[in-house]
């Protein structure tokens, strides 16, 4: 005789429990088994819609709510189960390296994650022959970087990473002053996007202070001259990454911060230090 169960059962006791039923069905005959399976199919099918419902009311009134909801061990296996919650980006990242190894073992090569940098981008190490061979870059966006994106579509770039130390050469650089606006076009609303020996910068105004950074978002490259300024905060208009104009601090992904130029203000016109390569 079967005992109804007294407490509030752990996720692990409910995982034995159904098991436990799995095997006294498995021993039926297959008619049996239809039936069975039929009408567990119905129910979670009753308890998907129901739980998605759920979800979305939820989510209206509190997005943080649900959050915690899920943040429970049995709520996120059950979501999981019904494929209403992503699993870990971790695991589906690992998942996708595992779909495509097969394929790279076959010609002595591999693949490692070395990191996932939140948001978006993932870096990646290629390994034995997929390292030097010259069709690596093909591999990559092909297959890994493929397989990548289909069991993450929140991912936008696979990065290919080498560890191999190589020789770094300095070359000893020289800085120079160029004018690059007047102090009256640089304002607080917006930032001022200009070119000067091939490259684009953004200068703003803080009060009588005037700062100037590369005109490239650090997350992907985008240029910043067209996003919202705000509070001295720029928005990035491709993907919402924030940037401190005070001091260049991305505010979305800590240590990726702008590239920052020195400026010098004389009388009413802003200069800009850059550097050149000694010959």
């Amino acid at each position: 005789m079967i005992k109804p169960i007294q407490h509030t059962p752990t996720l692990e006791e409910l995982v034995q429990e159904i098991n436990r039923f799995e095997a006294i069905i498995a021993e039926w005959d297959e008619s049996q088994r239809c039936v069975v399976v039929g009408l567990k199919r119905s129910i979670e099918a009753l308890h998907k819609v129901a739980l998605a419902r759920l979800i979305k009311s939820v989510k209206q009134e509190s997005i943080s709510a649900l959050r915690h909801a899920v943040a429970d061990e049995v709520v996120y296996a059950v979501l999981l189960y019904h494929e209403l919650v992503k699993s870990p980006i971790g695991e589906r990242i690992q998942a996708a390296l595992a779909e495509v190894r097969p394929s790279l073992k076959s010609h002595q090569g591999d693949v490692e994650l070395v990191a996932f940098k939140p948001p978006d981008t993932v870096e990646v190490r290629l390994i034995g022959s997929c390292s030097s061979c010259p069709a690596s870059t093909l591999t990559l966006t092909q297959v890994v970087e493929q397989a990548i994106k289909t069991h993450c579509p929140e991912i936008t770039q696979v990065i290919a990473v080498d560890f191999q130390p190589s020789a770094e050469v300095t070359t000893p650089k020289q800085s120079y002053w160029v004018k690059v606006a007047t102090v009256d076009q640089v304002t607080e609303s917006k930032v001022l996007a200009v070119q000067v020996a091939n490259q684009s910068l953004i200068l703003h105004c803080q009060g009588t202070r005037i700062t100037c950074y590369r005109n490239l978002c650090s997350h992907l490259g985008f240029p910043l001259n067209q996003g919202k300024v705000e509070k001295a905060i720029i928005t990035c208009p491709a993907h919402g990454f924030q940037y401190k104009l005070e001091t260049g601090e991305c505010l979305t992904a800590p240590g990726v911060s702008l590239q920052p130029y020195q400026v010098r203000i004389r009388g009413s016109n802003v200069f800009v230090q850059l550097q050149k390569t000694r010959e």
